[in-house]
């Protein structure tokens, strides 16, 4: 199964390069491009510049995900002190952020075709799961990176088995937002009283690690189990046969039961000793019933938990972070990943030999990222190129490109470091 064709896939190859940043490095260091020990050095200096100079633009990018947020995190009590303009500004400008920042870590938004489609195909979860989005604004799913596994299916009671391959998403961002509208009825009152998180207005925030794509409603608010049809054949077709014998007989006792009943309601002057014998019965009898009605309810009852275990072994072990601390895991994702690739523009543009086009540029650097780590992706030249063009060095004539010599791109970069921290005018005396 491709990318192409596999559920989720939606024929869209993966910007994603699941390498990490110090192999990407020493790789292209190994590769000998740069022949001089001394080049090598400063193109390793180069790319801790570069890591710098990321690492403070997104310390800011942070900051402002994290004010924006502090009126819809559920853990707090901002969305309480502004108005409703002001909410509406600050959420505007966190989606906008937010999905920039998923963006810039190679994120890719799922849509609800994807995910309608992926829910038809067998779940890692086999259970029946019911999700209320009615109490939602906004419910949305981003994806990164993604894999195979091959799972051992039971069907027929557990009597067969046979192996299928699934489709996992290596990273999945979930974005949920509570409508501000306050439930109506009581039963609503009393739910959201049971779940304070879900407050209306609130934003949750969530990250996990390698979701099939068939599970991604396990990950919804609220979700409630319910009964597969096997789980109905299961409890109840032992429930029928072994309830018919007990009302069989019970029936034939209710006339007996109904008469000592009227008895000692005063409806009747006198009962047999037979009877009395026939209401014990079935007295007994009605005993048995309600026993073997408490024993279906209690089979149910352990197989609902029964699969809310299975839901919360696959979620809680692949919950990577919640709320406000999923912008530390977003922003350090997309700091590595714009990182990557400016490293990766810039050596096959200062290795290539002479001046090379974009599309040039782009070949080489997908062969060889799957020729040295067996990623096969679709790597972002345009906006690795628009990076190196940005901090100034690339060198644009016509379609050919080129950059910076390494002395003068880390004299560059000097420069703009210290245009971060502009000295403080002086002071008169």
């Amino acid at each position: 199964m491709d990318q192409a064709s596999a559920p989720g896939g939606a024929g869209e190859r993966e910007h994603f390069i699941p390498v990490r940043k110090v192999d990407v490095l020493n790789a292209l260091i190994d590769t000998g491009g740069l022949d001089a020990p001394s080049d090598r050095e400063k193109f390793r200096q180069l790319c801790r510049m570069l890591g710098a100079i990321y690492h403070y633009e997104y310390y800011d990018e942070l900051e402002r995900l994290r004010e924006d947020y502090f009126y819809f995190d559920p853990e707090t009590d901002g969305h309480s002190r502004a108005d409703t303009a002001t909410l509406e500004r600050a959420y505007d400008d966190l989606i906008v952020a937010l999905t920039s920042a998923l963006h810039d870590a190679n994120f890719i938004e799922i849509t609800h075709e994807e995910i309608e489609r992926a829910h038809r195909e067998d779940a890692l979860v086999r259970v029946k799961l019911h999700a209320s989005l009615d109490k939602y604004r906004e419910i949305r799913f981003f994806r990164r990176g993604s894999h195979k596994e091959t799972v051992d299916v039971r069907k027929w009671f557990g009597f067969r088995k046979h192996e299928v391959d699934i489709h996992v998403y290596d990273d999945v961002v979930m974005l949920v937002t509570v409508k501000e509208t306050e439930p109506s009825t009581k039963s609503q009152k009393a739910d959201r009283n049971r779940k304070a998180r879900l407050r209306p207005g609130a934003v949750l925030l969530k990250v996990f690690q390698n979701i099939a794509s068939a599970d991604l409603n396990a990950l919804f608010p609220d979700v409630r189990v319910g009964m597969t049809l096997r789980d109905q054949l299961t409890l109840g077709v032992p429930a029928l046969i072994g309830g018919i014998p007990i009302l069989i007989k019970l029936a034939s006792t209710l006339t007996v039961l109904f008469l000592v009943a009227g008895f000692y309601l005063g409806l009747s002057s006198s009962i047999r000793d037979e009877e009395w014998a026939g209401a014990l019965a079935a007295l007994g009898g009605l005993v048995a019933l309600g026993g073997f009605f408490v024993q279906q309810w209690i089979r149910f009852q352990r197989q609902t938990l029964l699969h809310e275990k299975a839901i919360s072994d696959n979620i809680y072990f692949r919950n990577v972070n919640n709320n406000v601390g999923v912008f530390d895991t977003i922003i350090g994702e997309a700091e590595d990943q714009e990182c990557k690739e400016a490293f990766l523009a810039y050596y096959f543009l200062l290795a290539s030999g002479g001046e090379k086009t974009a599309q040039e540029i782009d070949r080489r650097i997908e062969g060889w990222l799957k020729q040295a780590f067996g990623a096969d992706l679709d790597f972002e030249c345009s906006d690795a190129l628009s990076k190196l063009e940005n901090l100034g060095l690339l060198r644009r004539d016509d379609e050919r490109l080129s950059v910076l010599p390494l002395d003068d791109a880390l004299a560059r970069l000097d420069r703009v470091w210290s245009d971060f921290f502009p000295a403080a005018p002086a002071r008169a005396t």
